[in-house]
């Protein structure tokens, strides 16, 4: 089995950090977006991922690269965004007739991994929410099995919506939907989408189960992001690295400090990640998310987001700071 991993978004909603870093690249408690995917497929057993780039696509290379040298890895640019269907064709030619688990590069999910892959049948992961017209939406009948599936429906049948992660077995069904989507030109609000593919998949008698998801974490803008941090942190307890110097320092759990990192005269804490090499003195940072390479004096930061390399000074008090960024509040 194959993975492939879309990441040739925008992460538009946050902005200013995506105008110098893939959405994939983000931290959340710790770790990149993108590494909590592929280190949760890695353990289930899966050794060749196909990671479909875009905006920014040579930092989702060098990073990969880097942090997964082990790993048989591929490179797909979406030169033109037209949706996760045309996204997941560009693979075609990679794929051949392997079986895929599809994870769209910003779903961080809970779930029993092991138990979707021992299973027969394609899977996809579904979780009920209150408002489900913005996400794919499954139908499942009295057997278990999907009969339906909707891309952000105005009027949902159900209230199942897809989580972004697929296992797909019969692929050459799928490619063969995608360009029955292609060749009649078939668009939902302006995109050629997966869920459009995969329905055409059930009409034509392909088998889909559901699996359902525990925990769904959401990372497309600064205020989920930020919660979903602090719920990781809980969950792992966070993580201070051995390398690092503190001075006249509170550190209150759970935290999550990479290595590297002078703090002084400051509390950090609770629901803090600070990212490696960041200098912090004489300041107060808690439910935030800090970069690496950055240097934070005399400021109080409550639910804040900065970016790497960035300089804040003087009190301050809820931030959404890109990289590369000097403020001076003195």
């Amino acid at each position: 089995m194959k993975a492939i991993i879309p990441v040739a978004g925008a992460g538009a909603k946050l902005r200013p950090h995506t105008y110098t870093q893939p959405k994939a690249l983000i931290p959340i408690a710790g770790k990149t977006i993108l590494s909590y995917i592929v280190d949760q497929l890695h353990e289930a057993g899966i050794t060749e991922f196909i990671f479909i780039v875009g905006y920014l696509g040579e930092k989702i290379q060098e990073y990969v690269t880097q942090s997964y040298p082990h790993l048989t890895t591929h490179f797909v640019y979406q030169n033109e965004r037209q949706g996760t269907g045309h996204a997941i064709e560009l693979t075609k030619s990679i794929v051949g007739d392997d079986e895929v688990f599809v994870a769209l590069g910003d779903t961080i999910c809970e779930y029993d991994i092991k138990e979707v892959m021992d299973s027969e049948y394609s899977m996809l992961g579904i979780k009920k929410v209150d408002d489900p017209r913005n996400f794919g939406v499954a139908s499942i009948n009295d057997e278990g099995f999907i009969d339906q599936l909707v891309e952000k429906p105005s009027i949902p049948k159900s209230n199942m919506a897809l989580v972004g992660l697929y296992k797909i077995k019969e692929t050459h069904f799928l490619f063969e939907c995608l360009h029955v989507l292609f060749t009649q030109d078939i668009k939902t609000h302006g995109d050629y989408s997966l869920t459009d593919a995969l329905d055409c998949m059930v009409k034509r008698g392909a088998k889909f189960k559901s699996f359902k998801v525990r925990s769904w974490f959401d990372c497309g803008k600064k205020e989920t992001l930020l919660e979903s941090s602090a719920t990781m942190l809980k969950k792992t307890g966070g993580n201070v690295a051995e390398v690092h110097h503190f001075e006249d320092t509170i550190i209150i759990p759970p935290v999550s400090i990479a290595y590297g990192c002078v703090i002084s005269n400051s509390i950090i804490g609770p629901n803090v990640a600070i990212g490696a090499n960041t200098t912090v003195s004489h300041s107060i940072v808690r439910d935030s998310i800090i970069g690496s390479y950055t240097n934070l004096h005399e400021v109080v930061l409550d639910n804040s987001l900065i970016g790497s390399d960035a300089s804040v000074k003087g009190l301050s008090r809820s931030l959404n700071i890109g990289d590369n960024t000097e403020i001076d509040f003195g």
